[in-house]
C-alpha cells in the first residue's frame, strides 16, 4: 500500500531535476512564491510541485485560466506582461501593482512547463522577460509583497457577488504567507535564499 501511494504521488521533482537552480534562477522562480501556498508546491525548482504531478498542472491551467494549448498559454503570458490586472487596479486605487501580475505570470509559466505546454528553455525565457519590469519597479521583496497583496485584495473584492464556486483563500491567509516569506528567520523562504539585489549581481551557483 505504501508503494502504491508513493507511485500515485509521483517521484520528487528534485530527482527528475537534480541540478540546483542558480541564484538568478531561484530569484525568478521566487517571484511566484506568494501564489505558491499549497503544501505540495515547490518554491525552489522551476517545476511547480515538490513531486511530479503533470496532470495537476494541466487541470489547474484549464480550470483556473482556460488554458489548454501552448498558444493560449503564450497569449495569457503576453497579456499579463503588458497590462494584466494592474490596469483595473490602477483605475480603482491609482496604483498599478505589477507584482500581482508578475506572480501570476511566473506561476502560469511554471505550470505550463510542468504539464509540457512549453519546454524548459521557453519557460526560462518567459521568466527572464518579466525581470526588467519587476526590477525597474521595486527595490525589495517587501515592496513586491505589498503590491502583490494590494492586487490580490482588489481581485478578491471583485469576486464578490459572482458565481465563482471556489472562493479564494482569505486575505488573512495571504497576509500570513507573505509574512512567512519575509521572515528573516525562515531559512526555507526563497526570498531569503535569493535576496532582492542578487538579480542585479553576476549569477552564481548556490
Amino acid at each position: 500500500m505504501a508503494l502504491w501511494r508513493w507511485r500515485r504521488r509521483g517521484v520528487k521533482a528534485a530527482r527528475r531535476y537534480p541540478v540546483p537552480l542558480t541564484v538568478h534562477q531561484l530569484w525568478m522562480v521566487a517571484l511566484s512564491a506568494p501564489v505558491s501556498r499549497d503544501r505540495g508546491a515547490s518554491r525552489t525548482t522551476l517545476y511547480p510541485y515538490a513531486r511530479i504531478d503533470d496532470d495537476s498542472a494541466r487541470r489547474w491551467l484549464a480550470d483556473q485560466w482556460e488554458i489548454t494549448s501552448r498558444e493560449q498559454l503564450v497569449g495569457r503570458l503576453d497579456e499579463l506582461s503588458r497590462t494584466g490586472y494592474r490596469a483595473r487596479v490602477y483605475r480603482l486605487t491609482g496604483v498599478a501593482p505589477l507584482a500581482w501580475d508578475a506572480a501570476l505570470y511566473v506561476d502560469i509559466a511554471r505550470r505550463g512547463f510542468g504539464c509540457g505546454l512549453i519546454g524548459e528553455d521557453d519557460a526560462w525565457t518567459a521568466l527572464k522577460n518579466i525581470v526588467p519590469a519587476v526590477v525597474g519597479t521595486y527595490g525589495s521583496w517587501h515592496e513586491y509583497a505589498a503590491h502583490y497583496l494590494l492586487g490580490r485584495q482588489v481581485w478578491r473584492d471583485g469576486l464578490r457577488g459572482t458565481e465563482d464556486s471556489r472562493p479564494p483563500a482569505s486575505q488573512e491567509v495571504a497576509d500570513e504567507h507573505l509574512r512567512s516569506l519575509l521572515d528573516p528567520a525562515n531559512r526555507s523562504s526563497p526570498w531569503n535564499m535569493a535576496p532582492w539585489d542578487a538579480i542585479s549581481h553576476p549569477d552564481r551557483t548556490r
